[in-house]
């Protein structure tokens, strides 16, 4: 049975507009996934570190068989490939792949929190995820349209 999940993307070291659109690519290769839509890429401000260049950011939608944690698993693996290295929190990164939306999960425990704990939080996420989900509504109940419309879209520029 296939779940529709939401991935955010994020790049600001190298070619991030590039880095971007082929890990979007790049999520079709995961087994048992299908890559459904893809948002336009954005330029936004660094969130909690800001000595570095801005970010490009993009979300995706996919439909998978796999389980939320092997997915997340994934997502390590194809920021690996990219080159990806953690070395602080709000680092400058080559690629950061986050499990936005799991179908309509809920979980908290120390590997995987969905819904993203800070997704309401960031313009460059919810503006994104709208653009290709215009109708939907969170785990919660909170619906998306109602998030973009009050969130701060300050630094946040489509390309």
């Amino acid at each position: 049975m296939s779940i529709r999940a939401y991935i955010g993307l994020g790049a600001n070291l190298g070619d991030a507009a590039g880095t971007v659109q082929a890990a979007m690519q790049g999520l079709a290769t995961l087994p048992t996934t299908r890559l459904i839509a893809t948002s336009s890429l954005y330029r936004s401000a660094p969130v909690g570190y800001l000595e570095q260049p801005d970010f490009i950011n993009a979300v995706a939608v996919i439909n998978t068989d796999l389980t939320p944690y092997t997915l997340l698993d994934g997502l390590l693996a194809l920021e690996e490939l990219f080159g990806r290295q953690r070395s602080f929190r709000n680092a400058p990164r080559t690629l950061d792949m986050d499990l936005l939306l799991y179908g309509d999960a809920v979980m908290h425990d120390k590997r995987l929190t969905v819904p993203h704990p800070r997704m309401r939080d960031r313009s460059f996420v919810l503006v994104p995820l709208h653009e290709i989900a215009a109708d939907l509504h969170l785990p919660d109940g909170s619906v998306l349209a109602e998030l973009v419309a009050s969130c701060d879209r300050t630094g946040l520029h489509r390309l």
